[in-house]
Parts: C-alpha cells; sequence; structure tokens
C-alpha cells in the first residue's frame, strides 16, 4: 500500500534512493539557486508536483511521547482532562447542528496569535520524555530536527495540490533544533475578518457534532444540551522521521474509542468532520480530491487511523455518518482522474524540510527564516533579524539555556 508506516528502528532502513539516473536532474529541477544562494543553499524550491513522484519516503510509525489540554480560558495543563470518549452514532442521527448557536456557545479568539507557546510549555514540562527516545544521540540539545504544530506540516503536505491559499512559515534554528511556526498571511487576515454569518455558523457545526458524539467520561454520555467552547482542546504530542527529519509536534485530537483494549494513543484516537452531503457525480470527485486530501493527511501525520465524518444537509440537518479508516482512503480515491497521491505529499514535504534544513544555518531564536509559498509559484524565503516575526519567547530560551547544557 502507499503510505505504510516503517517500524524499523535502524538509520540503515532509509532508502536514499541515489542509484536512480534521474536523481540528479529531479534534484536541479526542484531546487534554484544564485551565486549569491547562503552556504550554498538553494534560493527557492519548486512545488511542481511531478516532480515528487518518486518512491514513498521513509515515515516512522509515529509515537506518542505526551499530550496536553487546554481548559475553557485556554489554560494549559499537562495531562489528558480535555480527552473525550466517542460515542458511536447511528447511521443517519439526524443531529441538529444548527440548536445552541446563538445562545450555548463560547468562541476561542482566534485573533489571538498563540504560535507555538502551548507545545513549548509541555517541552518545558517534559524533556525528559524526548530525550530517551533518541536513538543514536543527535547533534539537538533536545535530540529532534525539527518542533512545530501538525497543521503547519499539513499545510505543507498539501502544497503541491493547493491551488487557492498560500502560506508563510517563520522558523528559527535554536539549540539545534528548528522550530517552524505559522504566519498568518494577508488574505487569510482578510478572510478571518470578513467572513459571513453563514460561514461563522458553519465552523460552528464541526464542533457541534463532536458534541453529539463524545462523552466526557469513559463510561459517560454525550451531552448536545451543553455549552460548546472552542478554547477547551486536548493535543497530543506525537515523536516520528520522515526519512531524516526527526520530528516533534502536536496535534488537536477529538475523541479515542472507548475499548480499554484499543492500541495505544495515537492508534485509539478518532477524528471527526462534518462535510455537505454528497448527491451528485461531481460532489463526490471533488470530496474525493479536495477534502480527502486535507483529511487524509492531518490523520496520516500524528497516526490517527479513523476518520468520521458526519455529511449534512444545507440546514445543518447529519443525514449521513461514515467512518473513514486513513489507511483505506488512497485507494478510494485511486480511480479519481489526475487526483492526489499520497506520495507526492510526503516526498514535497521531505524536500521542504531539507531545504529548511539547508537555509537555516544561524542558530539564534531571534533570527526567523520566512518561508513563503503562493500557489503556482516556488517556495521562497527573507531573513528577519530581531523582527516582528520573532517567535520564541524569552521564558523559554531562558528555561532551555540556563538548565540544560547543549549536547554540542
Amino acid at each position: 500500500m502507499a503510505q505504510r508506516y516503517h517500524r524499523g528502528h535502524h538509520h540503515e532502513s532509509v532508502d536514499k534512493r541515489c542509484g536512480e539516473p534521474s536523481a540528479d536532474y529531479k534534484t536541479n529541477k526542484r531546487h534554484r539557486s544564485s551565486d549569491e544562494g547562503q552556504h550554498g543553499a538553494a534560493e527557492s524550491l519548486s512545488a511542481h508536483r511531478q516532480l515528487y513522484e518518486r518512491h514513498f519516503p521513509l515515515y516512522k510509525q509515529p509515537v506518542e511521547v505526551g499530550c496536553f489540554s487546554l481548559d475553557s480560558r485556554r489554560s494549559f495543563f499537562n495531562d489528558h482532562r480535555q480527552l473525550r470518549y466517542y460515542v458511536q452514532p447511528t447511521k443517519s442521527p439526524g443531529f441538529n447542528l444548527r440548536d445552541g448557536y446563538t445562545s450555548r456557545f463560547v468562541k476561542r479568539d482566534d485573533s489571538v496569535k498563540e504560535k507555538l507557546d502551548h507545545v513549548l510549555k509541555w517541552i518545558l514540562a517534559n524533556r525528559d520524555k524526548i530525550q530517551t527516545r533518541v536513538q543514536p544521540p543527535s547533534s539537538s540539545a533536545l535530540g529532534v530536527d525539527f518542533v512545530t504544530w501538525r497543521g503547519h506540516l499539513t499545510k505543507v503536505l498539501t502544497t503541491p495540490y493547493e491551488t487557492q491559499e498560500g502560506w508563510m512559515l517563520a522558523a528559527s534554528r535554536f539549540r539545534g533544533t528548528i522550530y517552524i511556526s505559522e504566519v498568518e498571511t494577508e488574505a487569510a487576515r482578510v478572510n478571518r475578518e470578513t467572513r459571513s454569518e453563514r460561514q461563522e455558523e458553519m465552523m460552528y457545526w464541526g464542533y457541534k457534532f463532536e458534541q453529539y458524539i463524545c462523552a466526557d467520561d469513559v463510561d459517560g454520555t454525550p451531552d448536545p444540551g451543553g455549552v460548546v467552547n472552542t478554547n477547551e482542546a486536548f493535543c497530543t504530542v506525537v515523536q516520528t522521521r520522515l526519512a531524516d527529519h526527526k520530528l516533534l509536534f502536536s496535534g488537536e485530537v477529538d475523541c479515542r474509542v472507548k475499548d480499554p483494549d484499543a492500541p495505544p494513543a495515537p492508534g485509539c484516537y478518532v477524528e471527526l468532520k462534518t462535510s455537505a452531503e454528497i448527491c451528485t457525480p461531481k460532489q463526490r470527485s471533488n470530496f474525493h480530491r479536495y477534502k480527502l486530501l486535507k483529511w487524509w493527511a492531518q490523520s496520516f501525520l500524528p497516526g490517527v487511523p479513523q476518520i468520521v465524518a458526519g455529511f449534512r444537509d444545507h440546514d445543518g440537518i447529519v443525514v449521513a455518518v461514515e467512518a473513514f479508516p486513513t489507511s483505506k482512503i488512497s485507494q478510494l480515491i485511486k480511480n479519481e482522474y489526475n487526483c492526489w497521491k499520497p506520495t507526492v505529499c510526503m516526498n514535497f514535504c521531505n524536500d521542504f524540510l531539507s531545504f529548511v534544513k539547508s537555509v537555516v544555518k544561524e542558530d539564534n531564536p531571534r533570527l526567523v527564516y520566512l518561508f513563503s509559498w503562493d500557489p503556482h509559484r516556488d517556495v521562497t524565503y527573507a531573513v528577519h533579524r530581531d523582527s516582528q516575526y520573532t517567535f520564541l519567547p524569552d521564558w523559554y530560551i531562558q528555561d532551555m539555556s540556563s538548565h540544560h547544557p547543549s549536547h554540542h
């Protein structure tokens, strides 16, 4: 199958595939450099999908190294208090997703940019949990090459197929690890500030669907009469490796299955989604080509094995519920003409991380390399020192610097 996780432990298992006759040609096409290229690094990276149709790269089975919770006031807790339990609904449950929108809804202020702060708090409280997993010892103090949010990696994975929205990702190297944090683009800011009332309500519908099928306790039942508060979150923290890149990232998790004998996290987690009901072949094709790509990327990265989708009508009534095993999604789309390929997504992500490593050389938390991409363009970058883009907070830098001498 196209996108299997690798469970091996040896670095030798990374197949560099240097013997491919087209390897050098493709590398030259992917990277464009000029004489001024810093440290010999390329100046840009192509996102052209044809360049990434190689073998699926090694991606190790993600391992959960910890978790954290954010409460109704967005306070951080180093535990799983916000984890909820999946309660399977009937096939066509008739849930009304509009219920409570005007009366029982506390909306998180999405103009507040939290950057990597919650992940960094988790790292300071759990350094020992990361360290022990590093085989062999790493050149970085943390023992990982990259720290980021899962959502940022999802945007990178889907880039070769994205035609609408660009992105900006800030990167800083600190004590040997590169931290990547998203910067809101001007277009995204305008979108956020000019959303229609219907768009606002439809964003609520996704959270409301979760409320109908999640219980707070393992033997509890859902409470659709309660308040939907989008400040609350449960996040997993996973460690994995994509080819030569050791990754530590966090992502929000909707719920877990109740079965105590289920696989350990993240293998027991369930991602919940809503989507418009599919009535025509064109709608089915669009669902496969666009929505399933994002769903697959988001759940494949942290190793979440199951997606449960509520299909709703125009008025927000859930008319059908369907489960999509993450590992089966690529078979589902195979017959779609000119459809997305998991291998292209993962190879592009691998090459992007290699590009970032080649560019982000100076170890300095006040220095930000801002990577930008827009549809039909190459990935480029600019360098900013002591600017508005600096995102690693002083409390993190000081704590990491004072208590833990570097391995260098």
